[in-house]
């Protein structure tokens, strides 16, 4: 049995059946982590010694039949997620060497379910990026072609999964950070509902965008994941306190009678042809699964990118102002407290600057109403046409992005179309939907390519059943 080839599911059946065990699995990835990483770079921390110390405590569990829905699994999480005893750095200098002294939410729901952390996998500085090349510290390699991103933010946590150094992994998406890495190293990533995920113990980028996120290598792995870190948390006050499901047990692969969205707007000038022509035939089989395909409009879409650029960014200049060298990371001593302070931010990387520089302007006298608030009165227009598409329909299928990997580097000096990559997915964060990528074939260089589906809100189970139908046909 080759453990590493295993999915996160598959693993747990072992695992419960007594074929391997914990440790065993656990060392199996980290020796995976120690041969391939060098190359890909998909860790920022690896937590081998903690690691095998939870493995070993899940295996006495096991022996005693407990059955926690992820007892012994190895998992990665994205840097931005506080984890207690292990560095946490956002991908930033600015936090170098800082270790919480508690865990996030969802790493105590990790922990709740059983499951071993490998290590923080590599992040956009922030979570600010769409490529991985903003970290801190190195770029992410995508998996299938090491010339190439990995996708972003949470680049570091879809290589991992799509290069087998982890069972599953967490991510965060603000504007489409888990959805597009998804795409891009060919894995399914689930971005919920806002709020259906605590973000109690999640380094902010912008409140009322940020939601964590799951990566697996099939839906159902995904799934899992999804099960064991949902729930309602006192401390987070955008938490939804809302009823308990089973996932997982969602997971028919029935679809007949589902009505599927197409919106014209998702299918842009200057797509990929070949992404284009693997989303169409997904959607064509969705068709012949059972669904019925209905044309949509969203017909604020145009507006998203500008809208999410402005209050992204406004909510990062709030967000960043508590970095100042005194309370955590790294404090550079200058002359005073003025220039102390100066010196501790000048370790922000450019583009980190770049949008606090964006949201600082777009909040300041004057400007406020022409800019921050003008854009939050289109962001109720895009979630006003979520709501109207899903009076008609039950998901929304589209590209995850336009276009397949780019290459490191590429789009380095044009932030514009750096922006573009995730110009299909903002949308659905300004809306507080819910949404997934799945794969669904490559272009002729032998890159993933991802279908995104969308749901209404608190929908996460007929958007996961509707991928797991595409996935088994």
């Amino acid at each position: 049995m080759n453990l590493t080839e295993l999915t996160l599911t598959e693993l747990r059946t072992a695992l419960r059946q007594g074929e391997t065990n914990s440790v065993a699995a656990t060392q199996a990835m980290l020796d995976r982590i120690v041969e391939q990483d060098n190359d890909i770079k998909s860790y920022l921390t690896i937590t081998d010694e903690m690691a095998l110390e939870q493995a070993a405590a899940a295996d006495k569990r096991l022996a005693n039949g407990d059955q926690s829905p992820l007892l012994g699994v190895p998992i990665a999480v994205k840097d931005i997620i506080a984890t207690k005893g292990a560095t946490t750095t956002a991908g930033s200098k600015i936090l170098e060497g800082f270790v919480p002294p508690y865990d996030a939410f969802v790493v105590e729901k990790l922990k709740e379910a059983g499951a071993v952390i490998l290590g923080k996998t590599n992040t956009d500085e922030f979570a600010m990026g769409s490529s991985t090349e903003n970290s801190g510290y190195f770029t992410t390699r995508n998996p299938w072609d090491l010339a190439r991103v990995p996708g972003g933010s949470s680049g570091g946590s879809a290589a991992a999964v799509a290069a087998n150094m982890a069972y599953g992994a967490l991510g965060t998406d603000t504007g489409g950070s888990v959805r597009q890495p998804a795409s891009f190293c060919g894995v399914v990533g689930l971005r919920p509902t806002y709020g259906r995920i605590s973000r109690w113990g999640v380094i902010a980028f912008a409140s009322s965008l940020d939601q964590v996120g799951t990566f697996g290598r099939t839906v159902a792995d995904t799934t899992a994941l999804f099960q064991a870190v949902t729930g309602y948390d006192r401390r987070d006050s955008t938490s939804l306190d809302v009823p308990a499901e089973d996932f997982e047990a969602a997971l028919t692969g029935d679809i007949k009678g589902l009505k599927v969205g197409v919106p014209a707007e998702y299918f842009v000038e200057g797509m990929d042809a070949e992404v284009e022509t693997a989303v169409r035939a997904a959607i064509a089989q969705l068709e012949k699964l059972g669904a019925e395909i209905i044309e949509i409009s969203l017909p604020h879409t145009q507006y998203a990118l500008p809208v999410y650029y402005l209050i992204a960014p406004a909510e990062a200049s709030a967000n960043l102002a508590r970095y100042d060298g005194i309370r955590y990371g790294p404090r550079i001593e200058g002359a005073d407290m003025i220039d102390s302070v100066k010196q501790t931010r000048a370790l922000f990387g450019p583009e980190v600057k770049r949008r606090i520089m964006l949201g600082t302007y777009a909040l300041s006298a004057g400007y406020y109403d022409e800019y921050y608030g003008r854009a939050l009165k289109v962001r109720t227009l895009i979630k006003q046409d979520f709501q109207n598409a899903f009076e008609q329909v039950d998901v929304i299928a589209a590209p995850t992005s336009p276009t397949t990997a780019f290459k490191i580097g590429e789009r380095a000096d044009d932030p514009l179309s750096m922006y573009l990559a995730d110009v299909l997915t903002l949308s659905l964060n300004l809306s507080a939907s819910c949404g997934l990528s799945v794969p669904c074939g490559f272009d002729s260089k032998g890159l993933p390519i991802g279908l995104q589906l969308i749901g209404n809100t608190l929908q996460e189970a007929t958007i996961l059943n509707t991928a797991f139908a595409y996935e088994q046909a």
